[in-house]
């Protein structure tokens, strides 16, 4: 009867410890964006690579359309360790490192050719950032391309800068909001998830956003033209909370790495076949404004000085990133 009673309690601390390392070994993602959108697939395909991989040891849960955390919470919910892991744009580390914002300085990378060469894992621009990032207490696992800035507007077409004079402009970032500011507007800040609300009540009068946006977000539903102006480039990443990184194994750590880059180069080549079929799907819906080059040039003309209040918050750092641009 001992016997039997030690081996009872044999198992059940077996069990108890079982149990506890395999929940020790479930990620959870918070993601601003519906699993519909590129972001979320994204997430999808990591997330059945981890899973198959690992035998199920790692499980990975993804909470999407900000169920857990609003896009501007997410670093620090990382960071303190509230969720292992989280989606955020790029930007919402500008507090802390306003050198993120390198990729929302006007025209800075103008060509998609410029993106795949910044943004490309070990690259120059992404090694410094991802270090700085670190210091936060998160670690970026990979990088995901959201694609390019637009501007939406309501009743009135925006095509030149003198366009914007006197706009009440959504932004998402403070280097934005110097865009906005430099071309004659006012820049309001605000998260991705409340802008719907906010066009179609007219809080602002235009709206920057991503091209995707536009359909994952309904936004043609409120707002009657999108301006293809191209001035910036949207990146998000992935990040991991160090400590819970810390804690996986090598192996577990390697398949996760794996995982991550190949989802990433995956999507960074499919980005512009992504935005060119959103595109051909919105003109229906949402009146399409291209530029000229001339009227392209006006923007680049107009918004030039923003490189400076850039560069004077992001320090070194900003000006070192600012060169390395330069290079591409």
């Amino acid at each position: 009867m001992k016997k039997i009673c030690m081996s009872v309690a044999v198992v059940t601390a077996v069990f108890l410890l079982t149990s506890t390392a395999y929940a020790e070994k479930t990620l959870r993602i918070s993601l601003q964006l519906p699993l519909k959108h590129h972001l979320g697939q994204n997430l999808l395909n990591f997330q059945k690579e981890v899973e198959k991989e690992s035998n199920g040891s790692l499980k990975i849960e993804i909470y999407p359309s900000a169920q857990l955390y609003k896009d501007k919470e997410v670093p620090q919910a990382v960071s303190s360790g509230a969720i292992e892991m989280g989606v955020a744009s790029l930007t919402r580390f500008a507090g802390t490192i306003p050198a993120v914002d390198i990729f929302y300085v006007p025209f800075m990378f103008d060509s998609p050719e410029k993106v795949v060469k910044a943004t490309a894992p070990g690259s120059a621009i992404r090694k410094a950032l991802d270090e700085a990032i670190l210091g936060t207490g998160t670690r970026v696992l990979w990088w995901q391309a959201y694609g390019s800035a637009i501007l939406l507007t309501k009743k009135e077409i925006i095509k030149t800068p003198a366009d914007m004079k006197g706009k009440k402009v959504r932004v998402f970032g403070k280097t934005l909001g110097d865009t906005v500011v430099t071309v004659g507007g006012a820049p309001t800040m605000m998260s991705g998830s409340k802008q719907f609300l906010a066009y179609q009540r007219g809080t602002v009068d235009a709206g920057m956003t991503g091209i995707t946006a536009v359909k994952s977000r309904k936004l043609y539903e409120v707002m009657d033209y999108m301006t293809l102006t191209y001035n910036a480039d949207i990146e998000f990443i992935v990040i991991i909370n160090e400590k819970v990184w810390q804690g996986l194994s090598d192996k577990e750590r390697g398949i996760i790495s794996k995982a991550g880059l190949r989802v990433e180069k995956e999507l960074r080549e499919k980005m512009g076949t992504i935005e060119q079929d959103t595109l051909a799907w919105a003109r229906d819906k949402i009146k399409v404004v291209d530029l000229t080059d001339a009227e392209r040039n006006e923007w680049r003309e107009a918004t030039k000085p923003v490189v400076n209040g850039y560069e004077e918050r992001a320090g070194e750092l900003g000006k070192k990133l600012v060169a390395e641009a330069n290079k591409l």
